[in-house]
């Protein structure tokens, strides 16, 4: 006897679900310093560009080849094509890569909660405290199991009672929590210089690297080519339309993107000037807020309270990626119960995330590519596997199965779908040329070829 499939409870449980996948490190942690890098406006603008037209195409298919095929990845490209059966494996390989690191990075977030919490602030603002922090052998891989465990806890609750649940109680309280901040932070002097930078955009700053940056942003943040989205779209209920929730998971992935930049870049501009943003980079969040905190009035509060809504996000997302490697697990050994498929992954994942972890201190002389192993895990899951996944289902779905088949999964209740035509151009020509540019940019500036 088939084990009866898990499923949301309606439209809005797997808006909430699928929001909170896509709402997590990307938009709190990666966002702001893109934007801070690139411009400010003019990426934001290319940004919002991209995820209506390029991101939606995408998000439409996975989710359609999710709910109408029933299964995880592993076994859901099989069954839309039997000639792409091996994309499932490839689908399901990227969420397993991007677990162990991304939970490293969790357990970095518990760490300077904690800070803040325990009145550690100053020491948390001091230079080499996050070196020094993430150098050792021991203290990160505690703070890593810890984040596991709670993550794995919600997936083993199962999809109505663990993942539906927390994100119906976690996405309005980040959203909550982020609107606070941002009021905050526009109240300080100078913050408003920062919200010009943020907002308006500047041409003369727009380059092709603005389009792969923000592209490239559009998959971190949206959940894509990771196989998340077939996994949530299989337990999506045969009754809920599909292009309106795809637009309110991106409306409200857009809203905390743009939000958590609110809380950050005017704080930045206000403290260090632009070109603290224009030479900003991935140690923002670590390295320079606490050193804004510690200048701020109640900044132990802030810092506490902003550290507290990054692990809110980090958490909705690490569910999500952990949720599309069970349901793969599940789906691939029918026999096995949810909770020693979750038990298979968390030993799998505090395995390889220490090993990710000392990476930083007693393992550095590991540099695969010259990099620190936690950033080469990132360089291979996001710049060539995802790339690589999205541009092979783009030609599965645009030219050899049909966009038809993902018209039909969208219309099958009678739901418009205003955007076909759109559809259709973007999955067959635009969105397979825009992500081979992008695989071949990023891998010659990875070897060194042109710069970045």
């Amino acid at each position: 006897m088939e084990k009866k499939r898990g499923s949301f409870t309606g439209s809005l449980g797997f808006v909430l679900a699928a929001a909170a996948s896509a709402v997590g490190l990307g938009n709190l942690w990666r966002f702001p310093y893109l934007a801070a890098q690139h411009g400010g406006g003019i990426f934001i603008l290319c940004y919002i560009i991209l995820a209506v037209t390029f991101g939606f195409a995408l998000m439409a298919a996975e989710i359609s080849i999710g709910r109408k095929t029933g299964k995880s990845p592993i076994k859901a490209y099989g069954m839309v094509d039997k000639r792409f059966s091996f994309l499932g494996a490839l689908a399901t390989i990227i969420p397993a890569i991007i677990l162990p690191y991304y939970c490293v990075i969790g357990g970095w977030i518990i760490k300077y909660m904690l800070a803040y919490l325990t009145g550690d602030a100053a020491a948390a603002a001091a230079d080499g405290y996050f070196g020094s922090f993430t150098a050792a052998p021991v203290e990160p891989a505690v703070y890593l199991i810890i984040y596991l465990v709670a993550t794995a806890v919600i997936v083993i609750a199962g999809v109505e009672k663990g993942v539906e649940k927390s994100s119906r109680i976690m996405m309005p309280l980040l959203l909550v929590l982020c609107v606070i901040v941002s009021i905050y932070v526009l109240t300080m002097p100078g913050a408003i210089g920062g919200l010009s930078y943020y907002l308006l955009p500047d041409f003369e700053k727009f380059s092709f690297k603005t389009v792969c940056a923000a592209c490239g942003q559009m998959f971190y943040s949206m959940s894509l080519a990771m196989g998340i989205m077939v996994s949530y779209g299989s337990y999506m209920p045969k009754t809920s339309k599909i292009t309106s929730s795809i637009n309110q998971i991106q409306i409200f992935d857009t809203a905390v993107a743009l939000l958590a930049g609110l809380m950050i870049i005017p704080a930045v501009y206000a403290f260090a000037g632009e070109e603290a943003l224009a030479s900003s980079g991935p140690g923002l969040m670590f390295v320079t807020l606490p050193k804004i905190f510690i200048q701020m009035p109640a900044g132990t509060i802030m810092g506490a309270l902003f550290f507290a809504l990054v692990l809110f996000a980090a958490l909705t997302s690490s569910v999500s990626i952990m949720e599309a490697v069970v349901s793969s697990l599940l789906d691939y050994f029918p026999k096995m119960s949810r909770r020693i498929a979750c038990l298979c992954v968390l030993v799998y994942a505090i395995a390889v995330g220490i090993i990710t972890s000392l990476g930083f201190g007693p393992l550095s002389a590991i540099a695969p590519l010259g990099m620190d192993l936690l950033t080469f895990f990132d360089y291979i899951s996001n710049s060539v596997m995802m790339p690589i996944v999205a541009l092979i289902t783009c030609i599965m779905i645009g030219w050899c199965v049909g966009p038809k088949f993902v018209t039909e999964e969208v219309t099958r209740n009678g739901e418009g779908f205003a955007r076909e035509k759109l559809f259709n151009v973007m999955i067959r020509y635009i969105c397979p040329v825009m992500l081979l540019a992008i695989l071949v940019f990023y891998t010659a500036a990875q070897f060194g070829f042109i710069t970045v």
